[in-house]
C-alpha cells in the first residue's frame, strides 16, 4: 500500500534539499541532551543532514557534566550574572567534561551498523583549536578566573575541514596564545563561529519551546520582537534567554536566520528544515512572511497559486501572457519564497477601479491574509484617487458584502466593465464608494 503522506511530503521537501546542500549549518546543543536517551536519533539525524551536503558545525555543552562532577567533589557551582566562576576545581572539571562529551558524540557518529539509520555512513568528525579565547577577568568585585571570552574563530581552519565534507564538533572552551584554557559559553561560542563562518543558519536545540503567554509556540518573531520580549517577559527561564540574545546577536551580524527547536520533539530538525512551516521558532531580521508588490519572477507562483481556483470556477482563467501584461497591478505575500496570497488592482478611467484575483493558498485560510491583501489593494486604491472599487465574484459575494460592497444594478455598471463582463461565467457585480 502507497504512503499518499511520505510521497506528498518527500516531494515537498525538495526544494529545501536543493537549497541546503553545500550549505553551512551551526548547531548548538546543550550537555542535556546527551543524558537523555533519545540523543541517537538526534545524532541519526546529524548523519542524515550531512548525507544531503549540509556542512554541519556542532557546537555541544557540558553544564550538567561539570555539575556533577563538582558534586562529587562536594564542591560548590558558583555562578553570577548567569555565568559560572570558573576556579582551579572547576576548570580541571570543565576540562574532564568536555573531554568525555567530545569522545562520547564522535563514538555516536562513528556507529555504521547494518541496519541502521547509520549504516555505511563513514561520517568524519573533526575537532581542535578552533577557539581563541580570552578572560573575562573582574566584573562587579567578582574574579570569574577561568571563565573566558571568545576572542576569534579560526575559521580558515574549520572551513578547511567542513571542505574535506568532515562534521565539524567545537566543544565549549578556548585557548589563549600563552596556553591558557578558558570554560566558555556554549550559546556564546555557537554565536562566534556562525558569525565568523557567515553560516547560513544557527540552530538552537533547546530544552523547551519558545511560547508566548497563552502557551502557544511562537512561529516567528523578528529581532526587534526578540528583544521586546526579553525585556518585558521577567519569568522567561534562562534556558531560553540566552538563545534568543544569541539570536539577536546573529541576526545582527548577518545571519539571515536563527532557529530555536524544542530538542525533545522527535524529528525536530527534520520538521524544521524541510517543511515550509517549520516545528520552532524562527527568528530573523525581516518578516519571515511579506506582502509586497509583484515581480516577473512570481507569475510561475501565481499561476500555482490561483489554478486550483480558476478549476473551480471561483477566479475567471488568467493566461501567462495576460498576468505578464499586467504584473505592475498585483500585490502577492511571499512566504519562505512561496506565493501564497495574490490579489490585483487594475485601474479604469473616471476615478474607477477592479479589484481582481484575489485568492489565498489553501493550507493558509483562516490567517487574515485575505484581509490583509483586500486592506493593501484598498489603500493603493485611495493613493490613486479612487472613487469607486468594483469586483466580480461568484462565490464569495458575502466575504466582500461584509466589507463593504454592495450589489450593483447593471443600468450602473461602467461601460468598461461591460465590456469586460463573460455572460457565461454570470458573476455578481459588486461596487465600493471610498472615501
Amino acid at each position: 500500500m502507497i504512503n499518499n503522506n511520505f510521497v506528498h511530503w518527500f516531494r515537498g521537501s525538495s526544494p529545501y534539499i536543493q537549497a541546503h546542500r553545500h550549505k553551512t549549518f551551526v548547531i548548538n546543543f546543550g550537555g542535556e541532551a546527551l543524558q537523555d536517551e533519545s540523543f541517537q536519533n538526534l545524532i541519526h539525524d546529524f548523519t542524515l543532514l550531512s548525507s544531503l551536503g549540509i556542512r554541519l558545525v556542532l557546537v555541544h555543552g557540558i553544564r550538567p557534566q561539570i555539575d556533577a562532577r563538582l558534586q562529587k567533589l562536594n564542591h560548590p557551582a558558583r555562578f553570577h550574572n548567569r555565568l559560572r566562576i570558573t576556579d582551579d576545581v572547576a576548570l580541571q572539571c570543565v576540562k574532564e567534561a568536555a573531554g568525555l562529551v567530545r569522545v562520547e558524540i564522535e563514538a555516536l557518529l562513528s556507529m555504521g551498523l547494518a541496519n541502521s539509520p547509520m549504516a555505511n555512513a563513514e561520517l568524519k568528525v573533526a575537532s581542535g583549536n578552533f577557539v581563541v579565547a580570552k578572560p573575562i577577568g573582574v566584573i562587579d568585585g567578582i574574579d570569574y578566573t577561568h571563565t573566558g571570552a571568545v576572542r576569534r574563530i579560526n575559521s580558515d581552519a574549520i572551513h578547511a575541514q567542513l571542505e574535506q565534507n568532515n562534521l565539524v564538533l567545537i566543544s565549549p572552551i578556548g585557548y589563549s596564545p600563552s596556553g591558557d584554557v578558558f570554560n566558555l559559553s556554549a550559546e556564546q561560542v555557537a554565536t562566534a563561529v556562525s558569525i565568523a563562518l557567515n553560516a547560513e543558519k544557527l540552530i538552537f536545540l533547546t530544552e523547551q519551546s519558545c511560547i508566548d503567554a497563552n502557551g502557544n509556540l511562537i512561529a516567528q518573531l523578528t529581532t526587534e520582537e526578540a528583544n521586546a520580549l526579553l525585556e518585558q517577559n521577567d519569568t522567561l527561564p534562562d534556558i531560553m534567554r540566552q538563545p534568543l540574545q544569541a539570536a539577536i546577536e546573529n541576526c545582527n551580524a548577518g545571519i539571515a536566520r536563527v532557529h530555536l527547536l524544542n530538542r525533545h520533539l522527535d524529528g525536530a530538525l527534520l520538521l524544521e528544515l524541510f517543511t515550509r512551516d517549520g516545528v520552532g521558532t524562527l527568528i530573523s531580521s525581516a518578516p519571515y512572511e511579506i506582502c509586497r508588490a509583484a515581480t516577473l519572477n512570481d507569475i510561475g507562483g501565481i499561476l500555482e497559486l490561483i489554478k486550483p481556483l480558476e478549476q473551480r470556477g471561483i477566479l475567471a482563467k488568467r493566461s501567462r501572457e495576460k498576468i505578464e501584461m499586467e504584473i505592475a497591478d498585483y500585490v502577492v505575500i511571499e512566504r519562505d519564497g512561496l506565493i501564497i496570497g495574490c490579489t490585483a488592482l487594475h485601474l479604469a478611467p473616471e476615478n474607477y477601479a477592479v479589484l481582481a484575483c484575489l485568492a489565498v493558498h489553501k493550507d493558509y485560510q483562516g490567517g487574515a491574509r485575505g484581509q490583509r491583501l483586500f486592506s493593501t489593494a484598498l489603500t493603493q486604491a485611495k493613493q490613486h484617487g479612487v472613487q469607486t472599487l468594483f469586483v466580480l465574484s461568484t462565490q464569495t459575494v458575502q466575504w466582500f458584502v461584509e466589507r463593504g460592497f454592495s450589489l450593483c444594478e447593471w443600468a450602473k455598471v461602467p461601460d468598461f466593465l461591460k465590456a469586460l463582463y463573460n455572460p457565461q461565467r454570470n458573476s455578481k457585480i459588486l461596487f465600493k464608494t471610498i472615501e
